[in-house]
Formats: C-alpha cells, sequence, structure tokens
C-alpha cells in the first residue's frame, strides 16, 4: 500500500497543489517557455557564469582617491585571500577572488595621471579596457618596497642636496652622454697602473689594433680573466670575452709557461686536472684577440688593468666599472655588490667553485651599458651608497648572531616586513618580477629605455602566463622626467583645458546687457569667466566655464538659437589645441570611466539627494551623486554628476529629464565628459582662484624652440603609445580571469610632483555589474 501510494504521489502534477513547494528534483523537470534562453542553459553552465569574478569599486566623486596603504591591501587580498589577517578592502569589493587565475600589475615609472590626460587619445588600450580608475598620490617610498622588497625601486631615494654632491654626478654631471665621456683618459689610465704604450715595463706588450677613432656607436666588448701565481707573479689562466650582445665570443683556458705554485681555484675555478691537457698559450691569444675586436673597440671589464697586465696588452680604449660607478675618497664597490644592485643578478656564489669568467664579463658589460643608456642622473637615483651601507650592517648584525631578545624588539627598532612576492613565493606560489631598475638594456645604443622596456617585455610575454603574482616595471625615457618638461606639460594641459572650456557667442545687437547673457549661459553650468568682445564688428561674447560639459550643453543648445534678439553661432576658439575637439568629445562620452554618469545643470539652491530626487522624481538605479563645491567657499555649485548603477538606468534618466526640461523645468543635462578626479586636478593646479587661464603665448619664440617643443611632444606620443601597445599585447597573453592592475605612480622627485593614477579590471569580466 506505501508503494502504491507512493507512486501516485510521483506521477501527481505539481499544479494540484501550487502552495506545497515540489521537490528539488521535481523542479528538474519542470518545462520552460522556449523564448527563455537563461533557464534552458545547463545548470553547471549558469554556475559557472555567476561565479566568475568581478569588481565593484566605490571611487566616485570625492572618494576617487585612494592611498598606496589602500592599494597594497587590495593587492594583498587579492593575492592571499582572507589569510594572513588581510580583509575585503571596502573601496573595492572583489566577488568570487577564488576564481581569480592570477593577478599581474604593470607598473609605468614616473608616468602620472597628467600623462594619462594630457595624451588621453594615445592610450587607447587603457582607456577602453579598464572600467575601474582612482587616483593617487605621488609615488610612496614603501610601496614597492612592500610589494617587491628593497633594493627593487626607490626606497632609499636620494635628496636633492645629496644628488648635487653624489660623486657620480660631481664626475659625470646629470646629463645623459655618449659613450666616449665614460672613456678612461690617458691620465686616469697611468693612474690607475694600466699598460701604456710609452711604459718602459711594457715594452714587450702586444698592442691591440687600434687604427680606427672611437665614437658612440662603437662595438663594445666586456672582458674578464682569471689568473694563477707563478714564479713570475700573476699570470693567465683563462679568458672570456662578450660581444656587445652578451654572445660569449670567447671562453679558453691557457696554460702558463712557468710552474704554477698556486691556481687559486677558490677565486679562478682553475685547478690542475683541467690544465692539465690545454695547450693554449698566451701568444695563442694575443693573436687571436687582434684579430677578434674591430679597430673601434672598446674593452668593458672591472679593475681592467690587472686583465689586461695577465694579457700583456696594451689597449688605449676601456671602460672600467669599478671607476665608472664612482664612490668617494677613491673606493670601489665590488662587481658582486654592482650586479645585485643595480641589475638584479647574483654572480659568484658561494656554493660554485670559483668565479665564471664569462658570467663576469657580461655583468660587467651589461652595468657599462645601464650607465651609458640610463645617464648618471639615474645612476645617482639608486643610492648605491646607502644600499652599500644597508647590506654591510645587515651581514654584520648576521656574522655576530646575535641572541633572541627576550623582551622583544628594543623601542624604537622597526621589525623588517616580509614583501609580497617573498611571502607569494615561501607559499610555493609562483611570481614574477621584471623591468624597473634593475633590467640592463641588451645592447650599447644610445636610446636610454627602448632596449630596457624591449628586454622586459619580450621576457615577460613567455613567463607571465604561467605565474600567479607577477609585477612587470617598465620605465619612461630620463630625459622626460625634468622639472621643466613635467611643468611645461602642466601648462600644455592647462591651456588645452582652458580653450576646450571657452565657448564665443555671437554676434549680438549693440545694446548688449553682459547680466542678461550671463543668466542665459549660466543654466549650463558654472561660469568662471565673462565677458563683451568689441573687437569684432559686432559684439560677441566670450565665456569659460567650469566644466567640459557645461561648454558642450551651451553649443549644442545655443548654436544657431535666438539670443537678445539676435541669431547667435556659439563656438569654441579655433586653436591648434581644439581643432580635434570634437573627436575628443566622442571618445570621452563613450569612455569606460563615464558610462552610467549624467552631467546634470541648473538645480539652484538644492541641497541635499534626497530633495534631488524628489525634484527629479524617482530615478531607477542612482547609486550616488557628486555635487563640486567652490574651493574657495565651500559652497556648492549649481551642477552634479549622477551616477547610475547600469548606462540602461543612465539613457533612461537622461530621457526623463530632458522631457522635463521640454516641459519648462529649468534643468539641463547630458552624459558626462570628464571624471571627476580631473576636477580635483584642476582644483590642485589651480593657482588663479579656481581659473583656468591658458599662458600666453610668446612672441619672440624662436623657430629652433617651437621645432625642438614640436620634437619633444612627439616623442611623448611615440613612448605613451608604446606604453599602451605593449600592456595591450600582455593583457592577450594572460589567461581569462587575471586580475590586471595597471599602475602610473607619478613621481615626487621633481619641484612638481606628479599625481598618480590607477586603473583595475579583471580579463573577461562581463558588462559592469549591478554595484559598479
Amino acid at each position: 500500500m506505501a508503494a502504491e501510494t507512493q507512486a501516485i504521489k510521483n506521477k501527481r502534477p505539481f499544479e494540484e497543489n501550487e502552495n506545497v513547494e515540489a521537490p528539488q528534483r521535481i523542479k528538474k523537470k519542470r518545462k520552460v517557455a522556449e523564448n527563455n534562453v537563461c533557464q534552458r542553459l545547463p545548470k553547471a553552465k549558469l554556475l559557472s557564469e555567476e561565479k566568475k569574478p568581478h569588481l565593484s569599486a566605490e571611487v566616485f566623486g570625492e572618494d576617487c582617491e585612494i592611498s598606496y596603504s589602500q592599494l597594497y591591501q587590495f593587492l594583498k587580498y587579492s593575492a592571499l585571500g582572507k589569510h594572513d589577517n588581510v580583509s575585503q578592502p571596502s573601496w573595492c569589493r572583489i566577488h568570487h577572488r577564488r576564481r581569480l587565475a592570477g593577478v599581474a600589475v604593470v607598473v609605468l615609472r614616473d608616468v602620472g595621471q597628467l600623462h594619462f590626460y594630457r595624451f588621453y587619445m594615445q592610450f587607447k588600450h587603457l582607456r577602453k579596457t579598464y572600467r575601474h580608475r582612482f587616483s593617487l598620490p605621488p609615488i610612496s617610498d614603501d610601496f614597492m618596497e612592500k610589494l617587491c622588497g628593497a633594493g627593487i625601486n626607490d626606497a632609499q631615494q636620494i635628496g636633492r642636496q645629496a644628488m648635487k654632491n653624489d660623486p657620480i654626478i660631481r664626475k659625470y654631471g646629470d646629463e645623459r652622454r655618449g659613450l666616449c665621456s665614460y672613456l678612461l683618459t690617458p691620465e686616469e689610465m697611468c693612474r690607475y697602473d694600466y699598460p701604456l704604450e710609452d711604459d718602459g715595463n711594457c715594452s714587450h706588450f702586444v698592442r691591440a689594433c687600434c687604427s680606427n677613432p672611437v665614437t658612440d656607436n662603437s662595438p663594445l666588448f666586456g672582458l674578464d680573466c682569471e689568473m694563477c701565481l707563478t714564479d713570475k707573479g700573476s699570470e693567465l689562466t683563462q679568458i672570456s670575452v662578450v660581444d656587445a650582445g652578451g654572445q660569449c665570443i670567447m671562453n679558453e683556458l691557457v696554460k702558463p709557461k712557468l710552474p704554477i705554485r698556486n691556481y687559486l681555484t677558490s677565486y679562478s675555478g682553475v685547478t690542475e686536472e683541467l690544465l692539465l691537457p690545454v695547450t693554449t698559450t698566451l701568444a695563442d691569444i694575443q693573436g687571436r684577440l687582434k684579430k677578434l675586436l674591430p679597430a673601434d673597440a672598446v674593452l668593458v671589464g672591472h679593475s681592467l688593468n690587472f686583465d689586461l697586465r695577465a694579457l700583456e696588452m696594451v689597449h688605449p680604449r676601456v671602460i672600467d666599472t669599478s671607476l665608472l660607478f664612482a664612490r668617494k675618497g677613491g673606493r670601489r664597490f665590488k662587481l658582486k655588490f654592482l650586479a645585485e644592485a643595480v641589475l638584479g643578478k647574483e654572480i659568484q656564489r658561494e656554493d660554485k667553485k670559483g668565479h665564471d669568467p664569462t658570467e663576469d664579463a657580461r655583468c660587467t658589460l651589461e652595468l657599462a651599458q645601464y650607465f651609458i643608456n640610463q645617464g648618471p642622473r639615474k645612476v645617482a637615483e639608486l643610492n648605491l651608497e646607502a644600499r652599500w651601507l644597508q647590506q654591510r650592517n645587515a651581514g654584520e648584525e648576521q656574522s655576530c648572531g646575535l641572541p633572541k631578545q627576550k623582551n622583544g624588539p628594543q623601542k624604537g627598532v622597526q621589525k623588517p616586513t616580509q614583501c609580497l612576492l617573498n611571502l607569494l613565493h615561501s607559499m610555493g606560489r609562483k611570481t614574477l618580477l621584471l623591468g624597473g631598475q634593475n633590467e640592463a638594456p641588451s645592447s650599447n645604443r644610445l636610446n636610454p629605455t627602448d632596449p630596457l622596456n624591449k628586454q622586459v617585455f619580450q621576457s615577460t610575454l613567455g613567463e607571465i602566463p604561467g605565474s600567479s603574482f607577477s609585477v612587470i616595471q617598465f620605465a619612461l625615457d630620463s630625459k622626460h622626467v625634468t622639472p621643466d618638461l613635467i611643468a611645461e606639460m602642466g601648462s600644455k594641459m592647462r591651456a588645452k583645458l582652458a580653450n576646450m572650456l571657452t565657448v564665443y557667442a555671437g554676434p549680438f545687437g549693440k545694446d548688449v546687457c553682459l547680466k542678461s547673457m550671463k543668466r542665459t549661459f549660466k543654466k549650463y553650468g558654472h561660469i568662471q569667466s565673462m565677458k563683451i568682445l568689441t573687437e569684432t564688428f559686432k559684439p560677441h561674447v566670450c565665456i569659460q566655464y567650469e566644466v567640459l560639459e557645461a561648454a558642450q550643453l551651451a553649443v549644442e543648445s545655443l548654436n544657431g538659437a535666438e539670443v537678445g534678439g539676435s541669431f547667435i553661432k556659439v563656438q569654441r576658439p579655433v586653436t591648434e589645441m581644439t581643432l580635434d575637439c570634437e573627436i575628443l568629445v566622442k571618445e570621452l562620452e563613450r569612455d569606460a570611466d563615464n558610462e552610467g554618469v549624467l552631467y546634470l545643470a541648473g538645480l539652484g539652491k538644492t541641497p541635499t539627494e534626497t530633495e534631488l530626487q524628489e525634484k527629479l522624481g524617482r530615478l531607477k538605479d542612482l547609486s550616488s551623486v557628486f555635487r563640486p563645491r567652490d574651493p574657495r567657499t565651500g559652497r556648492e555649485r549649481n551642477y552634479c554628476f549622477l551616477k547610475f548603477q547600469t548606462t540602461e538606468s543612465a539613457s533612461s534618466a537622461l530621457k526623463t529629464i530632458e522631457e522635463q526640461t521640454a516641459r519648462g523645468s529649468k534643468l539641463q543635462s547630458r552624459r558626462a565628459l570628464t571624471p571627476t578626479r580631473l576636477h580635483q586636478w584642476v582644483s590642485c593646479v589651480n593657482q588663479n582662484g579656481g581659473k583656468l587661464a591658458a599662458p600666453r603665448p610668446c612672441h619672440g619664440t624662436r623657430l629652433q624652440e617651437e621645432q625642438q617643443s614640436f620634437a619633444v611632444e612627439q616623442d611623448f606620443k611615440k613612448a605613451m603609445k608604446a606604453f599602451d601597445r605593449r600592456v595591450k599585447k600582455l593583457y592577450r597573453s594572460l589567461p581569462d580571469h587575471t586580475l590586471c592592475v595597471i599602475l602610473l605612480p607619478g613621481t615626487n622627485r621633481l619641484s612638481e610632483s606628479l599625481q598618480g593614477f590607477g586603473l583595475l579590471g579583471i580579463k573577461g569580466e562581463n558588462a559592469p555589474h549591478s554595484s559598479c
């Protein structure tokens, strides 16, 4: 009987009792409407789509600036989740964090928010791909150290006064020079005991073929020798030579003529067994070198005088890296230290038997290339002396073997923080760190950053897909990071904004009333300045607005309209900076930063969001309101920005507001064009009570200066476009669901600090969610 009852229950349609919840297995069999695509999808597929990782960020209006501490916590949470006492940041939430495929952080060194907006059209990938953006202060001293570790960045930045007194700056100046500027002079070669042709003790030495004059394009060759001790003294036992590309072109063992008293195996790695079958002599090596080296070759080595004396050769064109990286008091850095501090390489390891001459030769070559390509200022900014002292003190503490203190660390002693990359590495996670100051160029060309960035980029493409957390750094050319150029860029940005915010209206009758005109144009937004132009045949009015949306509304609404009894034309000033204004406006309107955001003017004295909602009628999905204030008085402006949860909600609200305007409302609205952080930047650079005054043109500017300015502008555009192109290719190489963080950290090393900027996105993230 029980079985029959159960069978009847299974056959009974659930429609008979709609109030009774059907079992889960019956729900699976429920038929759905044919047009309901979402219900017809497999359940596993639905779950996988629902659980894709995505971001929701609240960085709108006055809250759009993020501290580096907040950014670090966000990156730490992205990598570790709730482990290590890390909590979910409130300013940007990661939904389904465990489904992230990895984290990739790209740092564009010395590039800031000003660069992004000044060269907005060049950043095609950045502005179209990353939906979440935020402002940053100029780069902090400890952020990169906490992220990557000490010695990777400018954690120990050198002060301005110390920069002037730095021995490298005092010796070479702070401008980048060509290769010839770093060759040892005959006087220096004599002072540092280099073999010279007119030296009586070197009369039997072989002279290298140096018939051609050396130039900045002459090839560099890294050289390193290993010696042993005989009755004669130091004699050659091994030589290694690498070309400008780092390829080893000679690596030979050499047998001395005299019996060897000490092989110096702990340094040279050469043993009696290795030399036993060798028949190559010093004369053989001298002959091969003369044929191998071009007539304008430049030899590079570390304390190269010892190598040349062991080779018994005279070569007058050398770069000595022990002298190139100058120190006070004639002291010299060891090659092992320079390799680690400048190149980020570990050489001459203790677990190896002796030195590897090819490794040392390649290292000296890369050090010279780094110095030539980056220039003395960049090298001085590494603050090598401070790093050497820190390394020495750390070594002394370790060698002392001090016992742990029972009562904890001493007061005032800061506990060292393990950087995020090391922490992840200790947990068995694969990490990647490339670029920045630690990368050596691949050749001795004079373009200071292209070899570096190209090498970093090529290395990254192969390694980044398999890394769970990557930090990739690209460097801006040092010639672009000067106070004069940054000030000029800021001046041009202010001038471009001033021209885009300005409109000319007219012609009007002779009895035009400025007060009446101001009431007409004020309804589109706050007016910075307004004046009547009398130089024209009929009066015109020049109006400068505070925001781009106001100027654009005035052009769209009043051009061709009848105002004050006259049919007027409203247009922007025609200058080289506004020729592409219409294209720029369209791009800004489609910008991811402005999706779902409306500009609303004509508010009058509406004080609160609640009253605004009542005035507009309940606007669906309105998430936040940003109403700028007067920087001097703190009073709210007569316009605001409305952020909606979706683009569709913004479109619907815009249609509602336009209908109210058509019925006589004073409200004026359009899609937003400029992000709120740009208004903050305007306030920061504001030097004239909030007014962006275009700089007056200098009529005495020479043609040569104009051409030079044009060339620098083109270089900037190429550099920004190259950054954008490389980031785009890196983005394509990443697995889906990878969190991408692009940092334009700015700089605080200049007289005019650069505000930072950040962009966030997850590869494969769908259209913005309701909370975005």
